[in-house]
């Protein structure tokens, strides 16, 4: 008996985005990082706070990250500018001992797919204990600093790990990101943001836009709930 579980039984290839995915949107984060991205901003083009904190803002809608937006208009060094924006303190990712469980059940290949950086990727993975469970982290210099939900960037990571996209499920907490992905034939299934941090990238408590195959608001609770391949195996014995 399956009820109404997820049915994910035809994907042997996971692709999880890091960022207010991985972890609860609530752990403070991406709060500590668009800080020192607005300090960047700020000290690169000599602005007071809030200008530089408009013009973040700005370049991460019309541009898919703050990271592109400079880089299309102004000189900067790219590493050291990721260098400095996630050197943070990664303490705060809250342990999740079920999530690893989870994890290590799914059947295939686990790969993160991170705009941000290869070693703030490891960071987190780190400290959320479950870096041994991923096969490899494409990160935004892999994807030759073409952010998503660019198409661009995703074909570098869909030729980079020839993955075959039927075969592939995207968890993400951008709603724009995942319709590249379901553009591409991946299954999609978003993340939903906790109540009061949604932003105009995240769906509402209860929203599920039509490019999304699954939303839940919890990654761990999704996981337990969803039919695999394995899971399958084992119910029908």
């Amino acid at each position: 008996m399956t009820g109404n579980r997820p049915d994910l039984t035809h994907i042997d290839h996971w692709v999880f985005d890091l960022d207010d995915t991985l972890y609860p949107s609530d752990a403070p984060v991406m709060a500590q990082v668009s800080a020192r991205m607005t300090e960047y901003v700020a000290r690169l083009l000599d602005l007071p706070q809030d200008e530089a904190r408009l013009l973040q803002k700005s370049y991460w809608r019309d541009y898919g990250t703050t990271l592109h937006g400079l880089m299309a208009n102004h000189p900067l060094d790219i590493r050291e500018y990721l260098d400095y924006v996630h050197d943070i303190d990664h303490s705060v990712i809250p342990a999740n001992p079920l999530l690893i469980r989870k994890l290590e059940a799914l059947p295939g290949k686990r790969l993160v797919y991170t705009n941000g950086s290869l070693k703030h990727a490891e960071n987190v993975l780190v400290h959320l204990g479950i870096d041994h469970l991923f096969d490899d982290i494409f990160d935004v210099e892999a994807a030759g600093f073409t952010p998503k939900p660019h198409r661009e960037g995703f074909d570098r990571f869909a030729s980079r790990f020839d993955l075959p996209v039927p075969r592939s499920v995207l968890f993400e907490d951008s709603v724009r990101n995942l319709k590249t992905a379901h553009e591409m034939g991946f299954t999609t299934v978003l993340i939903r943001a906790k109540e009061g941090l949604r932003t105009e990238d995240h769906s509402a408590p209860g929203e599920h836009p039509d490019h999304v195959h699954f939303a839940a608001d919890c990654l761990t609770t999704f996981l337990g709930e969803m039919r695999t391949s394995t899971t399958a195996e084992t119910s029908d014995d």
